[in-house]
C-alpha cells in the first residue's frame, strides 16, 4: 500500500518539482489536530491514485524554507503540482470528495 512519504527542504525539488506525475504535497505539523484528521484521507487517496498521482508530506516545523516559499500560513495546506508548477491548493480540513474533485481537475 503506497503511503505518502516525507519530503524536506532538501528533497522538495527532486521529489515534487521534477516529478513525472502530478504531486499532492500535504503541509502539516505533529501538533496540528486538523492535520491528523486529513492524513488518513490523503493515505486513502494515495492508494486510489497510485501510479497516476504522487503523495508526499512536508513537516512545516522542520522545513520552514519550503513552507515560506509557498506562503503557507495555516495548516493543513495541500498544494497540487503539475509539471513543476503549483496549480491548485486546499487550505484546512476538507472532505475526501472535495480532494478527489481537485485531483481529478489536476489530472484532466
Amino acid at each position: 500500500m503506497p503511503k505518502p512519504h516525507e519530503v524536506t527542504d532538501t528533497s522538495f525539488e527532486t521529489e515534487v518539482i521534477k516529478a513525472d506525475v502530478p504531486v499532492l504535497v500535504d503541509f502539516w505539523a505533529p501538533w496540528c489536530g486538523p492535520c491528523r484528521m486529513v492524513a488518513p484521507i490523503v493515505e486513502e487517496l494515495a492508494n486510489e491514485y497510485d501510479g497516476k498521482f504522487k503523495f508526499v508530506k512536508l513537516n512545516t516545523d522542520d522545513n520552514m524554507d519550503t513552507a515560506a516559499r509557498y506562503g503557507i500560513r495555516s495548516i493543513p495546506t495541500l498544494l497540487f503540482f503539475k509539471g513543476g508548477e503549483m496549480v491548485d491548493q486546499v487550505v484546512g480540513f476538507r472532505p475526501k470528495s472535495d480532494l478527489k474533485r481537485t485531483i481529478e481537475k489536476v489530472l484532466s
